[in-house]
């Protein structure tokens, strides 16, 4: 098992590193991501007798990432509009379905996995461009210490993925190692107070060792920490809410060792709009 999550882990820390300075593969690895965890997600809640819209909401899923990813956009607030329609769609689709007694839930469901895993994970990509965007790119060159926005953009990504990722880390060692009193034990017995504090801990470090890629204070830094740190377990905690609801132990086998995309991206979920926002909102 070690052997395979060590091969798992050094293909996917390969995939990032090219996914941080190309724009193509970013977006196609974003996406493929996304197509998988909603795949992965549709199956599962399947296995509860709900019908739903799989392929049209993963392909929903797809043109959302893809229209981040090569940033097109046919009104300003394009995604609105964009899920706006799906909704309708959607709709028009379960009039022509003949049992209607599950529409709600079959609606409700495919729309909840559209922007859960597709609109939610894309963010990472807008965390990618936004030093590119002119009303942001002089004060985030500044603080990146960067004179390139794509190279800041890269900054970016890698302090989100790592602050994020290293509370995983340190939730797994921290806990398999000292944890004894149970987190949430009806969502995941495996999970601890240890091992949440450790994970919290590990995205604090995180955090305050990336002083020269995010020229913040380190109390500035210590708290985008901690606030990542609480949002990824978030997340770990609410796809573990899904696969015991579903009673499944791992979304899927695509990485062995580690699981499913979803159980890989799954506390990137929450991380990647909650960033993205937060410098939005401190750079007005």
């Amino acid at each position: 098992m070690l052997i395979k999550r060590f091969l798992s882990s050094a293909i996917l820390i390969i995939i990032t590193v090219l996914c941080f300075f190309f724009d193509f593969i970013c977006g196609i690895v974003v996406t493929s991501f996304i197509a998988l965890g909603l795949y992965e997600f549709f199956k599962m809640v399947e296995r509860k007798g709900i019908f739903i819209y799989k392929y049209f909401g993963i392909l929903i899923g797809v043109i959302l990432s893809l229209s981040v990813a090569f940033r097109f956009e046919l009104t300003k607030r394009w995604e609105l509009l964009f899920l706006g329609l799906a909704i309708a769609t959607l709709i028009v689709l379960q009039f022509r379905c003949p049992d209607s007694s599950k529409a709600i839930s079959g609606i409700s469901t495919t729309l909840f996995g559209i922007f859960y895993i597709g609109w939610f994970f894309s963010f990472i990509i807008k965390v990618k461009y936004l030093p590119r965007d002119p009303k942001y790119s002089d004060l985030l060159l500044l603080w990146t210490n960067s004179k390139d926005s794509i190279l800041a953009g890269v900054k970016l990504v890698f302090f989100l993925i790592l602050v994020t990722k290293l509370s995983d880390v340190g939730s797994y060692l921290i806990g398999s190692r000292f944890g004894k009193r149970s987190l949430i034990k009806r969502i995941s017995e495996n999970k601890s107070i240890e091992g949440a504090v450790g994970g919290l801990i590990f995205s604090i470090l995180g955090a305050l060792a990336c002083k020269p890629l995010l020229d913040f204070s380190y109390l500035h830094l210590g708290f985008i920490g901690l606030a990542l740190g609480i949002l990824a377990q978030l997340g770990d905690l609410s796809e573990s809410l899904i696969k015991r609801d579903c009673q499944v132990k791992d979304s899927g086998i695509i990485f062995p060792g580690l699981g499913g995309a979803l159980d890989i991206i799954d506390s990137l979920i929450f991380t990647s709009p909650a960033f993205y926002f937060y410098l939005s909102a401190i750079l007005r």
